[in-house]
Formats: C-alpha cells, structure tokens, sequence
C-alpha cells in the first residue's frame, strides 16, 4: 500500500455528513477529504460489533491462538513502518525520528498484549459459610473474568499510530469487539491498521472503524445502548460530555485518560544540565502536544534565573521545521484551530502581564508552527497561562524557596497526570514523590515511559488506567461464581 492509495481510500470512505478536511499542518495544504460517517455509521458498526460478540468468533477464540493473531499485527506494523511512519509526518507533523518511533513502540503493544492473552486468570476458594442464610454450608467459589461485548474507542490526533494500537491491542487481547473512531484531524493511518488487523486474521466484524467528527460520530458511540464501555483519550472537556453521555445512556462503563499540566521541579542540587535539557524537551516535544508535556516548571530560587536563561536558549535553538526539511527537531500545531488557541492563550497572557522571556509568535512561514515560548511573573492562582491546558510549545517558569511552597505550587492545579523532581538528594525525591498529587511522577528523569506499567491520572486527569495489567483489566468483567459442594 502507497500513500497515495490511503489518500485515495479515505475519500472513498462512506458517510452521509459534512466533508472534512484532512491538511498537511507543516504546509498547511489540503491533502485529502472525507465525509462524516455520522450515526448511521455508528449503528452499522456496533450493530456488525455486536453480532460478532454473540458469535464468540474473536472472544471463543482459544487464547493461544488470539495471542499468535496479536503477535502477527506487531509484525506486520514492523513491515510497514516505512509507511505508517510516512502517514505521521505526513498528517500529523512529526519529524522523522519521532515517527519512526511512535510506530515501533505501537508495534509494542501488540506483543506486550499478546503476552496478556493466556494471563487473564481469576481466583478460586472452597468457602464454608451460612452466607445471608445462616446455614453453613461447603461452597466452591471463584471468579471468571469476561470481556465486555462491544466497546467503543476513541482517541486524539497527537499520536495517531500510538493511540490507536494503545486502544486496540489490550482490548483484542480482553476478547472485545469495538468501533474504532480515531480523530477526524489524523484519519490515515487507522485505515492502514485496520487492513493490517485484517491480514493478521482478526475476524470481520470484531474491530470496527468510523470516521468522522467528536460531536457527531463520538456522541454517537458514547450515547450508543449497546455499547457497554468506552475508553477515551482525549480532553477533560470531552471527557465531562461522555461521562454525562454514559449518564443518560445505558451506565456505560468509562475510562477516560485526559489532559495534564505537568509540574517539573528543580532543586538547587539537581544536576541541572540534564534538568534543564530535560525540561526543555518535556515541554517543548511535539510543539507541547502531549498530555503529559512538563509546561509549568518550578526552579528552587539559587537556581531560578539559570534555569530560565537556559530553557529559553533551548527555545530560541530549536528548529522547528517539516518533516522533510533537513536538522527539524519539532513539528507544527495540528491545525489553524490549534494554533488559534494557543496564540489565544499568548494574548491573554500578555494582557494579564506575564513576561514573555522568548517566543510568544507565530513563526513567519508556512504551517502551523508558533516558537517555543518561555514566560514568567504569572500569577498561579489566576492566570490561565499556568492553570489551563494549552496543548503548545508553551511553559512556565515561577521560582520557589522551600519543599512546601514547590509541592503547593505544583498542587495547584485540577489535572494530576504526572509530575518530576530533579535533586541529587533520593531520599529527598522519595519523599517528594509522596506529597506530589499525580499518576506518574519521574524522580530525575521525564518522559518516561513503558508497556508493562500502569498509567493514569488524578483528578481531572482521567478514570482508570491503561498499560500493564491494568490495561487488560480496564475492558474485562468479573463475575463471581458460587457452588454447593
């Protein structure tokens, strides 16, 4: 498959709404167009979904056999990664090195999971108890842990090959079925995926894609009866409007993995090369497109103004650039609409006085690029530059004195994604650790990242957990079985 042949695809898609657009946002040139599968589409796809689920033909499947279907989609990503990687640059701005890994590490998930097929176990006990009766009785319990039938999944457009493999692999290797809506920003690569489970022998019928906007083909999977759960990655906004949708709804179950605004605190004995470098490429990777981008940083006060001197310098270093174009370290916004809203936030900003310490603007040139922005002298309380998610190359730097002011500071704050601290002290670090309100904290380090661990938010930042165990588990049922001995 070519890239032309995806673009031809796409526009060939079925759908009865709006056209929409799909853009190159490092040229911002339109590259292809599909129309809104809209909620005729949904009740098609949950329909074939649901008629899969009550066959068994993916959830009867032995396990062994599921994990060698799982083990085979990660190989045959491997086999068109140069494609897959191609598609990120392409519709999402990545540049190469970043592309080539989001596709290697969506490989991964699919053998991590395969792994999770023969693992879904339950527990057993012989019980001897009168239970509500009274009567003592010798019992034989246990637990089997059951997929749900159809699940819906949803997830955003800043990792589009990354998000969609996080979402399918672990609820393939649980038995579901689904409908896959990626967003409608980054449609391409879903189309490749989804041949891709095809050829590895994922039966027709169990994985499901629509194509389409969040307030037409998202509410419609959200709000859909027999949907029995959805798993969102996406905005605490959104996120609000589907647990209200499963409300109403049929109570469907709901994990939702939201958005951050990540504290990073150094410390007066950090190594503070590496913690400056680090906190740089935290809030600057992906021109400050992912969830858990460090974009409010707190500098212990002996170390404050080398701290801000030396992320700005990182920030007026940093090419920006296409994914073609020779030395590009980072890539542009997703679209106008983004950029508008960062350059929104910007303007607010400097109205309500903070100190723009470099960037600030737009690049002069085409895409949607805005420089890496450094600001300081906001207020934590009100300023909506620290408190809000902006989702752009976008950071705050505010000094503090002593450990309860730095963890106050990074506490203040709805979202508890994730959080580091820089120190030499790892005593100190462990200590911070605990007094920190977030998922995922990184104790001298950032960014990190593996399968095999957990990952969720606190607060507003999410429900449940993807990864690890916890991943498989988010889309398994327990039932609890008792018999009479």
């Amino acid at each position: 498959m070519t890239v032309q042949a995806v673009l031809d695809e796409i526009r060939e898609r079925p759908g009865t709404g709006d056209v929409i657009s799909v853009f190159d946002p490092s040229t911002e040139e339109q590259i292809a167009e599909f129309k809104d599968g809209g909620p005729d589409a949904v009740n098609a796809a949950v329909a074939r979904a649901k008629a899969s689920a009550e066959s068994g033909v993916w959830s009867g499947l032995p396990d062994y056999e599921r994990a060698k279907v799982l083990w085979r989609v990660a190989d045959l990503i491997d086999e068109n990664a140069g494609l897959l990687a191609e598609l990120e640059m392409l519709n999402g701005g990545m540049y190469p090195a970043q592309a080539e890994m989001q596709v290697k590490v969506g490989a991964e998930w699919f053998r991590y999971y395969a792994g999770w097929c023969t693992k879904i176990d339950g527990i057993a006990r012989d019980v001897n108890t009168g239970g509500l009766t009274g009567v003592d009785s010798h019992m034989h319990a246990y637990t089997l842990r059951e997929p749900y039938g159809v699940v819906g999944l949803i997830f955003p457009w800043n990792g589009p090959v990354f998000n969609f493999c996080a979402k399918l692999a672990p609820s393939l290797a649980a038995g579901c079925n689904s409908v896959v809506k990626p967003a409608e920003e980054t449609p391409l690569s879903a189309l490749v995926l989804m041949r891709i489970l095809a050829e590895a022998g994922v039966p027709d019928g169990v994985a499901n894609l629509v194509n389409g906007y969040g307030h037409t083909v998202g509410a419609a999977i959200t709000a859909h009866p027999d949907i029995e759960k959805v798993a969102f990655t996406g905005s605490t906004e959104v996120g609000r409007q589907i647990v209200h949708s499963s409300a109403n709804s049929n109570l469907n179950k709901v994990t939702l993995e939201l958005g951050g605004k990540s504290p990073v605190l150094i410390f007066d004995d950090a190594r503070l090369k590496k913690a400056i470098t680090l906190a740089a490429f935290g809030a600057f990777v992906h021109s400050g497109q992912a969830c858990v981008c460090g974009s409010r940083i707190f500098a212990q006060r002996g170390v404050y103004d080398r701290v801000v001197e030396g992320v700005a310098t990182i920030a007026d270093t940093l090419k920006l650039g296409g994914p073609k174009e020779e030395g590009s370290m980072t890539g542009p916004l997703i679209s106008q609409k983004q950029l508008n809203r960062v350059l929104g936030y910007l303007d607010k900003g400097k109205s309500d006085g903070a100190e723009i310490v470099t960037g600030g603007h737009r690049l002069d040139r085409k895409g949607y690029f805005v420089h890496p922005t450094v600001v300081t002298n906001v207020d934590p309380d009100s300023s909506r530059l620290f408190q809000e998610e902006i989702f752009g190359p976008v950071v705050t730097v505010l000094p503090f004195d002593d450990d309860d002011e730095a963890v106050a500071l990074a506490n203040n704050s709805t979202y508890g994604l994730a959080a580091t601290a820089w120190t030499k002290d790892l005593g100190h670090a462990h200590r911070l650790a605990k007094r920190l309100k977030a998922g995922t904290v990184g104790l001298n380090c950032q960014m990190q990242y593996d399968h095999s661990m957990p990952f969720g938010g606190y607060k507003q930042s999410g429900w449940g957990h993807e990864s690890g165990k916890a991943g498989i588990e988010t889309y398994l049922q327990t039932k609890i079985v008792w018999a009479q001995m």
